[in-house]
């Protein structure tokens, strides 16, 4: 071969624009993969399962059974929502937070609002009983008050303090039916004649006497009270309004899906058992909501995420809180959602909505 030519030079693969534009390249990747994996101040939450409380579980179990009543037959689906939220030691990465805002049910929260600090999963999942439990009682007082059954209100003790003069002889849950020999019907009673006990006029060396209701089992018993003028003070009892009915109601539902929200659901399907005819008439109806002992029902959060979920399972008709019908504005769904402010709402709305020409307030 012949000299080469002294103005050959060799082509640089590498100019100096493709080496900006690699490094961008690298940077962007390295910006994905720190935001995929640093965890971000929020939970996510989305739809969740749901649940016919008027079917059975998946070992055959029905989801409710009633007992100390007679019962009648149902027909449709009456559907309890959830929600999936994040859990109070799981994380979420930025990537996660921004595709929940373009998924549909789906939204995030601070996680201090969801989450306030110092929450374990053990609290969290104490304070979760607790709420399903208060939830379930409250149903079933709503439930059997609408549909005309006996319903006792007597004080309740809420808790009973380690230590204190109650422990051993009474238990949390037991009712009060008298206190030294009053009888009393609220909390606000017993605590009036508890606080007035005074020790110098009392017999057996200043006990006070508490009458009280375990299960059906009626009993006795004499404390010693302690300076001051509360229940707590004086016994070292919590009273709470209990209510007290023959009817017994048992829950198969799994306490992740059967929170406070499911109350409206869960009277709705107690009523529907304990009075004549199928109430849902063979249709699919989805529920969320609170619910109070005396049938009102509450607002509850992650309704856009229940409505999508409802609608998922293939609901028609979707009972949404009175208070929540403004988070519902501009949902695009094929189901009705119904407004109830009361479980005498519910029920009426319920009973006519399959009817032509019947017209029910909606969101």
């Amino acid at each position: 071969m012949g000299p080469r030519s002294a103005s050959w030079r060799p082509r640089a693969w590498l100019t100096r624009q493709t080496g900006v534009s690699v490094a961008a390249a690298i940077g962007f990747l390295a910006c994905v993969l720190v935001l995929s994996v640093v965890p971000v101040p929020y939970v996510v939450w989305g739809p969740g399962e749901t649940t016919d409380t008027l079917g059975s579980n998946a070992e055959g179990a029905p989801q409710i059974t009633v007992s100390g009543t007679p019962t009648y037959p149902t027909t449709g689906r009456l559907d309890l929502t959830s929600v999936t939220v994040t859990l109070v030691d799981g994380r979420v990465t930025f990537v996660q937070a921004l595709l929940a805002w373009f998924r549909p049910g789906f939204d995030t929260l601070d996680r201090t609002l969801y989450y306030p600090p110092g929450t374990t999963p053990e609290r969290q999942e104490q304070q979760y009983t607790q709420m399903m439990v208060g939830s379930q009682e409250s149903a079933v007082v709503a439930a059997l008050r609408e549909a005309g059954q006996p319903v006792e209100v007597l004080p309740r003790v809420g808790g009973v303090e380690v230590g204190g003069p109650a422990e051993g002889p009474v238990l949390p849950g037991d009712f009060v039916t008298a206190v030294d020999g009053v009888p009393v019907t609220t909390p606000d009673e017993a605590a009036a004649v508890i606080g007035a006990h005074d020790a110098r006029e009392q017999g057996s060396g200043g006990d006070l006497e508490l009458a009280l209701l375990r299960g059906d089992q009626p009993m006795t018993v004499r404390l010693r009270p302690r300076a001051g003028s509360t229940p707590a003070e004086r016994l070292g009892l919590t009273l709470v309004a209990g209510h007290r009915t023959p009817v017994t109601v048992r829950f198969a539902i799994p306490e992740e899906l059967g929170g406070p929200s499911a109350g409206l659901a869960f009277a709705l399907a107690i009523y529907d058992k304990v009075t004549p005819g199928a109430l849902l008439d063979g249709q699919h109806v989805a529920a969320t909501g609170t619910i109070d002992v005396d049938g009102r029902v509450g607002a509850i959060g992650g309704i856009r995420s229940k409505v999508v979920g409802a609608e998922a399972a293939g609901a028609t008709v979707f009972l949404v809180p009175a208070d929540n019908c403004a988070d519902v504005a501009g949902v695009e769904t094929s189901m009705q959602l119904v407004r109830v402010a009361t479980l005498a709402e519910a029920v009426a709305t319920v009973e006519r909505i399959d009817q032509p020409n019947v017209e029910v307030a909606t969101c």
